[in-house]
């Protein structure tokens, strides 16, 4: 910085440039763009030879996708923000003005191609479970987990004919509503793969979406809902085992098994006379006549609280192999994958998308997974560099410490520093375990009451509202003559 004709004002506009400088590099996006160098391949966000993002805009494939993942791992980050953040990036970096609106950094978005988020959802995963190790494995074969869930959309006329609400719900009344079936990584916890569908389909007609991303010797470890016949006829004849709660539909009995051990047999079971509507009839006539299972069953016991029997049952039918105890303790792990969604939905924000069209919800939900995979790509490398236990990381605070430290080390004025700060964040990841809180009781119970707001219980332009908002009501109605 020079200034010939007033000298004496360079130190304090250099001291304003270095303050303005510290300022905007608290912003995450070069931070994260060197950070998503280390787990995608360069290829997945170059440039591309024709179609969209060839040619040079300001928002390229890269800078988009590191603008829509800051977005969900901050969240209600609204898009002018980023337009914001993009901005001073460019004025620091020299490289022209951009436009105040968000008009192109929304279409940006909109050509952002979904086969590219799903590519780099599968290769963080992949770097997700390099770098854990082999701790998710049962006698050497990787376990995944299936699990569904379901988030709310923006109430738009797109959202509700791709993905209506619940029938229960009135017209106008109620959100759109997305469900979703994820494969996870037992050993890292990463998301694998992911189907998208409206409210109203099985998660066994989702599952079988999903059998390609499945390779022969997995296991496949899921609750009652894959504890059925076509889930455990179809599988292994892929090369793949099912570990699974029994179906609450089938009844068992134990004097009519083929015993190795206490409460552990062998069944037979036989296909159903009636088709099932999941398959179409080749389906059905391809699944064999009989297949036989492996049902054990054993009591949870949790100090303080009632015993509860749990029935499993599994195609893994060498009882020296995969002993009952190793089956009982895998599963008792499935609740720790259970979490996972919490991570997902509560932590992250993802139980409302706002997106407005069906397109841009598939992308925005495929974004909000590839931001988990990253944070559990960091939860993996601290444990990895200082042997620490992966499920004892905490993944709020894993986020909360890549947030402050993200910032420091875009602040940071040399390699050497930054290495260092990289290295002291994931010390601090494996010192701030969870605390070790067996069978703690955890209700689905909210204790911070609601406004007792009345329901809207017709489309919003038809609803006429009370008189006097302050007196609303629940239950017992008051005395109006006292009121007035």
């Amino acid at each position: 910085m020079t200034t010939p004709f007033f000298p004496q004002f360079r130190p304090r506009l250099a001291a304003c440039r270095r303050q303005a400088v510290q300022t905007v590099r608290r912003a995450s996006l070069p931070e994260l763009e060197r950070y998503l160098a280390d787990i995608l391949p360069a290829h997945l966000l170059s440039q591309q030879d024709e179609g969209d993002h060839s040619r040079a805009r300001v928002f390229t494939l890269a800078l988009t996708l590191q603008c829509f993942l800051c977005q969900v791992l901050k969240p209600k980050t609204p898009c002018r923000e980023i337009v914001r953040l993009v901005q001073a990036l460019f004025r620091l970096l020299g490289r022209g003005p951009v436009d105040d609106s968000t008009s192109a950094y929304c279409q940006a978005r909109r050509r952002l191609p979904r086969e590219t988020l799903e590519r780099c959802l599968a290769a963080s995963a992949q770097t997700a479970d390099r770098r854990v190790g082999k701790g998710g494995e049962l006698q050497g074969r990787p376990v995944k987990v299936v699990d569904g869930s379901s988030t709310q959309l923006a109430d738009t006329p797109a959202n509700q004919k791709a993905y209506p609400q619940p029938r229960t719900q009135k017209s106008g009344c109620g959100f759109p509503v997305l469900k979703f079936l994820v494969l996870y990584s037992l050993a890292s916890g990463a998301v694998l793969a992911v189907v998208l569908a409206s409210l109203y389909n099985h998660d066994l007609r989702l599952l079988r979406q999903l059998y390609d991303e499945l390779r022969a010797g997995d296991i496949l470890l899921g609750d009652r809902a894959y504890g059925d016949y076509i889930t455990l006829a179809s599988l292994p004849e892929r090369g793949v085992d099912v570990v699974a709660r029994i179906h609450q539909g089938r009844k068992v009995d134990f004097r009519k098994a083929r015993r190795l051990g206490k409460n552990d047999g062998l069944f037979t079971w036989r296909k159903g006379l009636q088709q099932s509507n999941i398959l179409d009839a080749k389906q059905w006539q391809d699944l064999p006549a009989q297949i036989t299972v492996r049902v054990i069953r054993f009591t949870a016991t949790i100090r303080g609280r009632r015993c509860r029997r749990i029935t499993l049952v599994t195609t893994l039918l060498d009882p020296v192999r995969y002993s009952a105890a190793a089956l009982i303790a895998l599963y008792a792990r499935r609740w720790r994958l259970e979490l996972c969604l919490r991570d997902l939905k509560t932590t992250m924000g993802m139980e409302q998308l706002r997106c407005q069209t069906p397109a841009m919800v598939e992308k925005e939900l495929l974004a909000y997974l590839l931001a988990y995979n990253l944070v559990r790509c960091l939860m993996a490398e601290a444990v990895a560099a200082h042997q620490g236990e992966l499920e004892r990381v905490s993944f709020k605070g894993t986020v909360d410490a890549l947030r402050r430290y993200g910032a420091a080390m875009a602040q940071a004025r040399s390699q050497k520093m930054r290495a260092a700060l990289w290295a002291d964040l994931l010390l601090n990841l494996v010192r701030d375990q969870l605390p070790d809180r067996p069978h703690r009781q955890e209700p689905r119970a909210v204790k911070r009451r609601p406004k007792p707001y009345p329901l809207l219980t017709r489309p919003r332009h038809q609803y006429k509202e009370g008189l006097h908002r302050n007196r609303y009501w629940k239950n017992k109605p008051r005395n109006f003559k006292r009121l007035n």
